[in-house]
């Protein structure tokens, strides 16, 4: 990022460290943007009844003595087929929030249903359980820590043999632990992550899913870096789920997206990413992008950037790891692979799905800063000119653009000659025209370089009106010194 120097300004261009510098401090708050940007949601399971599906099954908003009535046919009633009834009755109303709200303020009802839960009878356990997970569905917190005298319960299901309900159960605790932080403080003493890493062993991938998903809500909490991804980094959770996300006919796409969101938050946290990459994630995660493009050639399946995202923004920031130079360099595959599978994906999103443009940018721009053998592979691959019809995308992917086409260019005088003659300076003339600032800064920052390297760059850039192109923003305050530097470096070149 370029940026107003102290003292009197020296018609001189600035040193390529200096640029560099500038830049990386561009990218450090981008990546600390990038990390802020989370996926919070609640999963509702509804499909598991099949008789929602019918007409006619309106859920009717419950008062507090319906409440008790069900409640008190749940706990007395003569029949099993009565009891489940009234549970199923219940929870039917409890799809409301003025009902969840009747329930939680009724004293004794809790209790009741936590007692339901720890029954004999599996039906009635079920229906309990069902309940359960309606309340936590709510967005209020105060229904959230209502439920936690059954929070334990369904810690302990865990373990149990029923795939249905061990499922029902992760995702009731994924719901409760993402809203409470008073259920995530009684869980996590009780073995909640020996308890999910237990379960990462099952051979049903409905399990598996949920898992990955109550994981995923347990690390989006605040205090995940200091309390919580220590103590599932010490787990044998990790390598399962890298193993979930090896490219091959096991491989399952619901499966392989909820544990790829969870490698990115343990990734964002920054609490032992070297331990990540120890364990192979790179490898992992960049044959899994190589998978990916090859996906994307085959079908036209718009669930595929599901999975694509956040392995986009795992690879990006494991690799501005300083580790990853020392267990074993880049991604561990050949470097053309990598920026080929690269560009096949972002074609895809420019078709597709345009909004994910940034996140492949974000990684190219991180193979290429400090790689030039990346760089080189996007020069013999012929590459420049697809990337450069990115720009019109939107201001974002042009300065992502840019920022990768600097990246190349600070490379030094070859990779300058590589990119010139070509349709580099039109273009960037082009963007002159812009009228958002960073767009024109990386613009101005390319240029700077190329007139450093390729001096040839500056006569050509004088016939074709540069310099009355600079002057449009010369009087902008963000651009003013770097206009004029510009602006005497092509003068005096």
């Amino acid at each position: 990022m370029w940026s107003r120097r102290q003292g009197h300004l020296r018609p001189t261009v600035c040193g390529v460290e200096e640029l560099r510098r500038r830049r990386r401090e561009q990218e450090a708050a981008l990546r600390k943007a990038r990390r802020e940007q989370q996926l919070v949601s609640k999963r509702l399971l509804r499909e598991d009844a099949p008789e929602e599906a019918g007409e006619g099954c309106v859920a009717a908003i419950l008062g507090e003595a319906e409440v008790q009535q069900f409640l008190r046919q749940a706990q007395r009633g003569t029949e099993e087929k009565e009891r489940e009834g009234a549970l199923v009755s219940l929870r039917r109303g409890l799809q409301h929030p003025e009902t969840q709200q009747t329930f939680i303020q009724l004293e004794g009802s809790m209790r009741t249903l936590v007692g339901l839960l720890t029954s004999n009878q599996a039906l009635l356990q079920l229906e309990a359980a069902r309940c359960l997970h309606e309340l936590s569905h709510s967005e209020q917190s105060t229904i959230a820590e209502a439920c936690l005298p059954a929070t334990s319960y369904l810690l302990t299901y865990l373990s149990g043999h029923s795939s249905d309900f061990i499922e029902l159960c992760l995702y009731t605790l994924g719901n409760l632990i993402v809203e409470s932080e008073a259920v995530r403080r009684q869980l996590l003493p009780q073995g909640i992550v020996p308890a999910l890493a237990a379960c990462i062993q099952s051979p049903h991938v409905a399990v598996l899913e949920a898992l990955g998903y109550a994981l995923s809500q347990l690390l989006q909490a605040k205090e995940a870096p200091e309390k919580i991804i220590p103590s599932i980094l010490a787990s044998t959770l990790p390598q399962h789920m890298l193993q979930m996300l090896q490219p091959g006919p096991k491989l399952n796409p619901g499966v392989a997206v909820e544990f790829a969101w969870c490698l990115h938050y343990i990734i964002c946290s920054q609490v032992s990413n070297p331990l990540l990459i120890g364990h192979g994630a790179l490898s992992t995660l960049g044959l899994l992008l190589l998978d990916l493009a090859g996906a994307v050639q085959r079908t036209e399946d718009a669930g595929l950037e599901l999975l694509a995202c956040p392995v986009l923004r795992c690879l990006s920031n494991l690799l501005t790891e300083a580790a990853v130079e020392t267990v074993g360099g880049q991604i561990q595959l050949r470097d053309e692979r990598v920026v080929a599978a690269l560009f096949i994906l972002l074609q895809f999103f420019f078709q597709k799905q345009p909004s994910l443009l940034p996140e492949g940018l974000w990684l190219l721009n991180n193979l290429t800063a400090n790689s030039p053998s990346f760089c080189t592979s996007l020069l013999s691959l012929d590459l420049i000119e697809p990337l450069l019809q990115l720009l019109p995308v939107s201001n974002v992917v042009s300065v992502m653009v840019l920022t990768v086409l600097c990246n190349v260019a600070e490379k030094g005088p070859a990779y300058c000659q590589r990119l010139w003659p070509g349709p580099l300076l039109p273009t960037l003339l082009h963007t002159l025209a812009f009228s958002d600032t960073e767009v024109v800064g990386q613009s101005l920052e390319l240029l700077h370089l190329l007139f450093l390297y390729q001096p040839e760059a500056v006569q050509v850039f004088l016939q074709q009106s540069g310099l009355q192109a600079l002057e449009r923003h010369q009087e902008e305050a963000q651009l003013q010194d770097r206009v004029y530097a510009l602006r005497q470096t092509a003068l005096q070149g």
